[in-house]
């Protein structure tokens, strides 16, 4: 994975600005089928993009998600929120940044930023929040292990 420039993505501004604060995890090119008539990406590709971000960023830090699912837990999300800034296009590429927010035994809120890889602009940025399930949909707890791992990452990311 190549690292490039980011932004701070003040809605005015046409330069990158600094880096972002959160690490690059993943990029995806824009596919034609991602796109619009207007060839601009649709909004729902971001919230496939923020997972795909996501599930790298757990598999980077030590908790992948198969593991989790494997010790009879879920991650279910409960909130997902999105604001578009700037469009993104057929054949962009997009560098897809996470974080953590809040990590708790039975909540975990993670960050997203998409920057645009050729002009560094920050064209989205977002934020889901999951709880803890048992598979029957029932609120549980991340064993300490786990929790601990989900902790030292919200610290090193």
């Amino acid at each position: 994975m190549k690292s490039s420039p980011s932004s701070d993505g003040s809605p005015n501004s046409a330069a990158p600005g600094p880096p972002s604060p959160l690490p690059l995890v993943a990029e995806a090119r824009v596919r034609y089928a991602e796109t619009d008539q207007m060839g601009v990406a649709h909004h729902r590709h971001h919230f496939v993009w923020f997972e795909v971000g996501r599930t790298e960023f757990a598999r980077r830090f030590g908790f992948p998600y198969l593991e989790i699912e494997n010790r009879g837990l879920r991650l279910v999300v409960v909130e997902a929120v999105c604001r578009y800034r700037r469009p993104l296009r057929y054949d962009d590429i997009v560098l897809i940044h996470v974080g953590l927010n809040d990590v708790s035994a039975r909540k975990v809120v993670f960050e997203y930023r998409l920057i645009r890889q050729a002009d560094g602009e920050l064209v989205a940025t977002g934020q889901t929040v999951h709880i803890v399930t048992d598979p029957q949909g029932r609120t549980s707890s991340l064993p300490e292990d786990i929790l601990r791992l989900i902790q030292d990452a919200a610290t090193r990311a």
